[in-house]
Formats: C-alpha cells, structure tokens, sequence
C-alpha cells in the first residue's frame, strides 16, 4: 500500500508568520493536532509543522502570548513522506522520528498531504500497528530505534 491511498488531501496550512492563536483556531476548527507550516499559501513548499503540544509546550509554558508568531514554535525542516512512498516507509519515519504525523510532499517540496498515525491504525495488520505504536511512544523519544537504522 502507498502513502497516497491513506494520506488525507489538501491539508489545511499556516505560515511561520501567522499568530499561535490563528494556528490553533484553525485546528480546533478542522479537528486535527498539527499543521504545515509552508512559505505561502499560493507556493506551498513545506518548511515546518507545528503540533498543538509545541504550542503548549515551546510557548504557553514560558508565557507567550496568543499573537506569537507559529515560527517560535515550530519544528523547522520537518521530516517529510512522498505519496509515492510505502506505507513501512512512512511507519519507519514516524518510529524513527517518535512522530504521530507527517506531511506529505511531492517530489518538488510542496506539501500535498498528511498522514497521522489514525490513518495507519485502519490499514495496517494489528501485529505492526502494534509495533508502531510502541516504538513512537518508546520514552527515548525513539533514538533507539534511529540508531539502529542508522547502524545498518
């Protein structure tokens, strides 16, 4: 199975510009826990994603407020799947990062796309969602699982 059959088309994006407080109306709104941040709306080539945990946790917690532009809390350079990817691809991706989300691009950069870990839940075997689900949740935040696919 391909990232393209899972994914969910069109994501609803932000730019690092935007407030916190528009980001997290827009996910409140559309029922999702993260967004891509891309250069424009009319280009968009990914260059973040911001979770409503690093809003939470990057800025809220140090007393930032609502008008804090998305660039202070997002992950820049995000790790990325191609719709063109396997599905072990994405799941190795996300156990080797500890992420329960990625963007989708397409081979130029622009993001087309996510995939959460939801997505995954209703296609894979229960053995590697099973598997999945352990090693993103793993409390080193999945660096042993990234160093051994390093290593090999």
């Amino acid at each position: 199975m391909l990232v393209r059959e899972i994914m969910s088309t069109q994501p609803i994006c932000c730019v690092a510009s935007d407030s916190v407080q528009h980001a997290a109306s827009q996910m409140r709104e559309y029922r999702v826990g993260a967004l891509p941040v891309v250069e424009n709306q009319n280009h968009r080539r990914i260059v973040g994603i911001v979770t409503d945990r690093d809003i939470c946790v990057r800025l809220i917690a140090d007393g930032a407020g609502p008008s804090t532009p998305v660039s202070r809390a997002m992950t820049p350079n995000p790790v990325t799947c191609n719709s063109n990817d396997s599905l072990a691809v994405c799941e190795s991706l996300m156990q080797a990062q500890a992420v329960r989300r990625l963007p989708v691009v397409n081979d130029v950069g622009i993001c087309i796309g996510m995939v959460a870990q939801a997505d995954i839940v209703l296609h894979e075997t229960a053995q590697n969602v099973q598997r999945m689900l352990r090693e993103i949740s793993r409390p080193d935040g999945g660096k042993k699982l990234e160093r051994t696919i390093l290593s090999a």
